[in-house]
């Protein structure tokens, strides 16, 4: 079985291919090039009407959105133990995923996409938005700094699908302009995240 993965570099797809290495999962890449506007095509827009990425092609149909698609990949592969088999901790790592995606991503996101939220012609609002992503972003990594980080990992001793979540949107720190000083637990993480060597293979593959 190969997996086809619709992606974006410097995306949030990062986290799915950095779980594709982890379970050592056969998969091939397909780019999706947001500057050439190939998100919005009709021919992408028939595999995924929201015109975002990721979009995972699996022998049973398409999957979206990143915490579905990590879910499934872990599920694939039990034996990587990339979720908890037990009920409440695998709850737990689902619950840490859609803080990320929910919020975390999200306060990340009004920064390049503000039109989600308000209409292009209200400039004054984008940039309102805009202005805040240093502080929104930092306020929610400061949560996870402080009350959701476990070590050495998200959930404590082993890696899960969390990680390489919470590795791909911590990457962005630096461009949504956030003052990473009170994240030092964050940024170590990141750090453990990278060294290994599914990372290295996933940022490879991301070109």
């Amino acid at each position: 079985m190969t997996l086809a993965l619709h992606y974006a570099r410097g995306s949030i797809s990062l986290a799915t291919i950095i779980v594709l290495e982890e379970a050592e999962l056969p998969y091939k890449l397909v780019s999706v090039d947001f500057a050439k506007a190939e998100q919005k095509s009709a021919a992408y827009l028939d595999i995924n009407p929201l015109g975002r990425v990721p979009t995972l092609e699996t022998p049973h149909g398409l999957l979206t959105e990143t915490i579905a698609l990590l879910a499934y990949l872990a599920d694939l592969k039990p034996q990587a133990q990339l979720l908890p088999s037990d009920a409440f901790q695998r709850a737990r790592a689902l619950s840490f995923a859609s803080y990320l995606a929910s919020t975390v991503h999200v306060a990340h996101a009004h920064r390049m996409r503000g039109t989600r939220w308000v209409d292009a012609s209200e400039t004054e609002a984008i940039a309102a938005m805009q202005r805040k992503v240093p502080q929104s972003v930092l306020d929610a990594f400061l949560l996870i700094e402080k009350h959701r980080l476990g070590e050495p990992w998200v959930l404590g001793e082993r890696y899960s699908i969390c990680d390489a979540h919470l590795f791909t949107i911590a990457q962005w720190l630096e461009r949504d302009g956030v003052d990473t000083r009170p994240l030092p637990r964050v940024l170590a993480h990141r750090e453990r995240v990278r060294s290994r060597p599914a990372t290295q293979r996933a940022l490879a593959a991301e070109v």
